[in-house]
């Protein structure tokens, strides 16, 4: 895998009871959107709420969006929670083209608590 493509995006998890919140720093583009499946996908049974937040998040192409429709199905399917927050101009506009705005929660604009 090219050095570009393996620091496309970089993610961290954070536990609290059942709810977790993963930061998504970077790009959310083919060639890394399985490790975002991978890390969120064993979140599901046990959590009621998950919070991708996309403070730091700067592009996403279909494949993203794909991983995000794919992870709110399975998500929704077992009774958990998929939101997003802090989501920027150029993702939110993909989401906007995408009519994924009136799909996904989008919550905590500007840093404001999750939990």
């Amino acid at each position: 895998m090219p050095q570009a493509t393996a620091s496309a995006l970089r993610i961290a998890v954070e536990r609290k009871g059942h709810n977790a919140l993963v930061r998504c720093h970077g790009r959310l583009v083919a060639g890394v959107t399985n490790r975002l499946h991978a890390e969120i996908k064993p979140l599901i049974p046990d959590c009621k709420r998950i919070v991708l937040d996309f403070a730091d998040l700067s592009h996403m192409d279909s494949s993203g969006i794909g991983t995000l429709v794919r992870l709110y199905v399975s998500a929704k399917s077992a009774g958990c929670s998929l939101e997003l927050m802090n989501v920027g101009k150029p993702v939110r506009h993909v989401l906007g083209i995408t009519h994924l705005l009136s799909v996904l929660q989008i919550i905590g604009e500007n840093n404001i608590k999750w939990f």
